[in-house]
């Protein structure tokens, strides 16, 4: 990646910079039609955001002065490489009472070390840090 985007200058990004807009598979938007999806040259996979595009929705979102919209477009850019069914298992392990806090923090490890998703991994140990304090972590 290499633009720096401003919002005044680059937002909307798909009427000012569409040229920096792929997805994950690196198809541009403008690829991603009826007739291209109809005759199979797009599949699902192709219509997956990339890291990239968040990246640059976040710097837009820091120029506006929105620093927490920005953090959440840079946890969503990690998750990009993370596989959907995984996601859908931390998702139901940060329910309240159906993870140990041993649990929570070995899934922390495992995004930071596994998928590189140091932003993420601190928000789950946060998370078990105060679900502990709460008592909302599994009985054991």
């Amino acid at each position: 990646m290499t633009a720096k985007l401003d919002a005044i200058k680059d937002y909307p990004i798909y009427e000012k910079r569409p040229e920096l807009i792929k997805t994950q598979t690196g198809k541009s938007v403008d690829e991603i039609n009826i007739e291209n999806i109809l005759s199979g040259k797009i599949t699902p996979e192709d219509c997956r955001i990339s890291a990239e595009t968040l990246e640059y929705q976040a710097q837009i979102q820091e120029s506006f002065g929105n620093p927490q919209i920005a953090a959440n477009f840079r946890r969503a850019a990690e998750m990009t490489r993370i596989p959907d069914d995984r996601i859908l298992q931390i998702y139901n392990c940060m329910r309240p009472h159906v993870s140990s806090k041993e649990e929570l923090l070995a899934i922390a490890e495992e995004l930071e070390t596994q998928y590189q998703a140091a932003v993420n991994a601190s928000l789950i140990r946060e998370a078990a840090t105060v679900y502990e304090e709460r008592h909302m972590l599994r009985s054991e």
